[in-house]
């Protein structure tokens, strides 16, 4: 058994270099884990798993038109993670215009499909008023609920008797103030 598994082992970089084979039947080896694939998903409208995951490897690395793209259609297709990552990138002009009215409309999307980190960040807005009328009751109840799943971030923030400061640093305090 050791013997086949190590015949196995040797076999990965051949396979892994294998050259992708299409045909009516379907795709013999298909490049799973590249921004080749990435484009090919988004193309074809694919959102699994593994394809939204990679948004994140993606934005980390600076390509946030490609992350932008990516991210919109899997938050299209219901992942709440990549709804609260078009709201960030949104609300830090990454591969589009800096726009706090659809980063808070992409988290509360998230956040009415149960997401904790959609719920904090829609929270913080209502508590800011930024990106939405300011509601800090409502906000406080957000954080709250997004506490209660045990996100520390939220966490922290009730600690500090909901204060904003807690968990944004004073580096953003220029998008908080009045829009003129």
């Amino acid at each position: 058994m050791a013997r086949l598994a190590l015949a196995a082992l040797c076999l990965l970089p051949a396979l892994a270099n294998a050259e992708t084979v299409r045909s009516e039947d379907g795709t013999l080896n298909p490049p799973e884990l590249s921004l080749d694939a990435i484009e090919d998903n988004i193309a074809r409208g694919h959102a699994d798993m593994m394809t939204c995951a990679q948004g994140y490897y993606i934005t980390k690395s600076g390509r946030h038109a490609l992350a932008r793209r990516l991210f919109e259609l899997c938050a299209d297709a219901g992942w709440t993670g990549a709804m609260t990552w078009m709201g960030q990138m949104d609300n830090n002009g990454l591969a589009g215009d800096y726009d706090p009215d659809a980063a808070t409309e992409w988290d509360r999307r998230a956040a009415e499909a149960g997401d904790p980190v959609g719920q904090f960040n829609l929270g913080l807005a209502l508590i800011r008023g930024h990106g939405v009328a300011q509601d800090v009751d409502a906000g406080r109840r957000l954080v709250d609920e997004a506490a209660a799943t045990g996100l520390p971030i939220a966490q922290r923030m009730v600690e500090s008797g909901y204060d904003p400061e807690e968990v944004t640093p004073d580096a953003d305090n220029w998008k908080y103030g009045p829009r003129f």
